[in-house]
């Protein structure tokens, strides 16, 4: 036998390896919706999240307003001036008669209009993207993980 044959019979066999059964994952986008009580100041604490799945027409805001750190940054702030328009963001996301003017939008031109740079109370943060199974599971593990 020859090196080249040697070698070839040390080698390890081959097999076939089945892929997994994990389910499809699909893309998707998501924004962070920061609370800036004091815009001219700056400071901000993540109060939702705002996800977009292109391959599931799907787009859906969680959103949960932590009282205690709005007033440690502003003790003046209008609380329920922000949960209202936490709740504007959740409510375009739903479409139906919440999402006023916007219903008639597909998705996708409702993210990107909230995520559009603003300078309010309620801003969104850059987009980042993903692989998910389950938008809807994943909009509720991102706020569990990035907000609460």
């Amino acid at each position: 036998m020859n090196e080249a044959s040697d070698a070839k019979a040390n080698e390890a066999p081959t097999r076939d390896v089945p892929r997994s059964k994990a389910p499809a994952r699909d893309v998707f986008e998501y924004a962070l919706l920061r609370v800036v009580p004091r815009v001219e100041r700056g400071e901000q604490f993540n109060a939702g999240v705002v996800l977009y799945c292109r391959a599931k027409s799907f787009v859906a805001a969680r959103t949960h307003l932590d009282e205690a750190k709005l007033r440690a940054l502003d003790p003046a702030a209008d609380a329920a001036g922000v949960r209202a328009a936490l709740r504007a963001v959740e409510g375009v996301c739903a479409g139906g008669d919440a999402a006023g003017q916007a219903a008639g939008d597909d998705p996708g031109r409702r993210f990107r209009w909230l995520i559009a740079p603003r300078s309010t109370v309620v801003q969104p943060g850059p987009v980042h993207t993903g692989l998910t199974a389950d938008p809807a599971a994943e909009v509720e593990r991102l706020v569990e993980l990035l907000v609460r």
